[in-house]
């Protein structure tokens, strides 16, 4: 499956254009042969947007993912956005998967969140690992700091994800996670990890993009540079199956040994 990953801050502050700049994209996308186009954490609203985040939280199923749905089944192709979930009172960073003929197939929290502004605006989600079956892969979503906890990526490995799709908004001066962690976490767990960032300076933090897709080989197969960008990459399910064939990571575990890490 060809994947797009948008590396892009959108509009900040500004659904009706980030609702644009994502069907401007799916457009191109589309056209390229993608059957997915994944954004970076909290793409719809902008992430740095203060107290606008409880504004403009919305419901999984509110009005925006409605539009999401429309532009994914105009485009015939599945989209994963993030965006700040409202649940009644409670908000929290949430990514959704939508697929190509407009239904929600999964909504993930989540679930670390990073400093005191994370912590000031969301509560943390509870269920680590969520999945969706899409064109012949086990798809899984993490956001951001999730993925640089071990334990979220390997629990979604023993579970089959295949292909984990992560919206970031990692920043200066963090790079080497895009550089190198990610291709270690998609070798080690033996899956594809999507990871897509945001780029350029937003209030009080600089983007550093270099979003990434990387292989269970642990070679990025599409790497952007720091400014706006759609890249692509193939995610080959012949290619993995072979991969975990050679790679003896998982089946080498001995668990009765790891009772002390919990």
């Amino acid at each position: 499956m060809r994947t797009a990953l948008l590396q892009s801050s959108g509009r900040p502050g500004s659904v009706a254009e980030n609702l644009k700049v994502l069907d401007e994209a799916a457009g191109r996308a589309a056209a390229a042969g993608a059957g997915l186009l994944i954004t970076p954490e909290m793409f719809l609203t902008g992430y740095a947007i203060g107290d606008g985040i409880a504004r403009l939280a919305e419901p999984a199923d509110g009005d925006s993912a409605d539009a999401v749905a429309e532009i994914a089944s105009r485009h015939g192709l599945a989209l994963a956005y993030g965006y700040p979930e409202r649940d009644g009172e409670t908000v929290y960073n949430s990514a959704q998967l939508i697929s190509a003929d407009g239904t929600r197939q999964a909504n993930y929290r989540k679930t670390h969140l990073f400093g005191c502004f994370e912590r000031d605006h969301f509560t943390p989600g509870e269920r680590q690992v969520v999945q969706a079956e899409l064109n012949g892969l086990r798809v899984g979503i993490l956001i951001c700091y999730d993925v640089e906890f071990p334990e979220n990526v390997r629990a979604h490995a023993l579970a089959g994800t295949d292909l984990l799709v992560v919206p970031t908004a990692q920043m200066h001066p963090f790079q080497f996670v895009a550089e190198s962690m990610i291709p270690v976490r998609a070798f080690e767990n033996q899956m594809y990890v999507a990871y897509v960032n945001r780029a350029g300076r937003e209030g009080e933090f600089e983007f550093i993009g270099l979003s990434a897709l990387a292989g269970p080989d642990g070679v990025a197969r599409a790497r952007a540079g720091r400014g706006e960008e759609l890249v692509f990459a193939d995610t080959d399910p012949a290619f993995l199956a072979a991969a975990r064939e050679a790679n003896p990571y998982l089946q080498d575990r001995r668990p009765g040994l790891y009772g002390s890490l919990v």
